[in-house]
């Protein structure tokens, strides 16, 4: 949790062993005893926050009884309440900005994150295509408009939200809605010009 808070307060790079150990309320050599380097530390905050809960995802997606269509608004939305909605959200502006510096730590980001959530999608999409529900021209590309909405949502939370004028603030629930919406009907109006 310490170092959660820090990575995200500071960055990666700017994030010492010793203030996590302070914060944390142990010693540098307790950290130490758990975590080999710092980069060791952020792969257990990544498993902890995000990674260890695509077995949890999975498993309640294989039990779900809805359409296809409020599956994959099903999944935007409890992606936003578990993750987006708290500070875990920050680590994927972290990878974001700091992937170039830390190839380890990406390379992990990209096994224990990106892959799996890909193949959730995927498996959400295909599934409506499979039952009829979804026409998708190409499955590889149709995921990252999904995912493209999510991370858009957790970029404005933690970097460009002082870009969203105060007159129209971005509310996370109807900003999903709309996202799902245009996904899965686009814009064009059916059986017109």
């Amino acid at each position: 949790d310490a170092a959660l808070d820090l990575f995200v307060e500071k960055g990666f790079a700017a994030t010492r062993a010793e203030e996590v150990a302070a914060r944390a309320g142990v010693s540098k050599g307790t950290l130490f005893l758990y975590f080999q380097s710092k980069e060791e530390l952020f792969k257990a905050v990544i498993s902890e926050n995000i990674a260890g809960r695509f077995t949890e995802w999975n498993a309640e997606f294989a039990a779900f009884d809805g359409s296809s269509a409020d599956m994959l608004l099903y999944a935007m939305n409890m992606w936003w309440e578990r993750i987006g909605a708290t500070r875990a959200s920050g680590i994927t502006k972290l990878i974001i900005s700091e992937a170039h510096n830390f190839p380890e730590v990406t390379a992990f980001y990209q096994t224990e994150v990106i892959q799996p959530g890909q193949a959730l999608i995927r498996r959400i999409l295909q599934r409506g295509v499979d039952r009829g529900e979804f026409a998708v021209d190409d499955m590889d590309h149709a995921v990252y408009s999904v995912i493209a909405a999510m991370v858009f949502l957790v970029m404005s939370k933690h970097a460009v939200g002082a870009c969203v004028p105060a007159d129209r603030p971005l509310d996370p629930k109807r900003y999903i809605e709309s996202q799902a919406g245009i996904i899965l009907n686009g814009l064009l109006v059916r059986g017109g010009k």
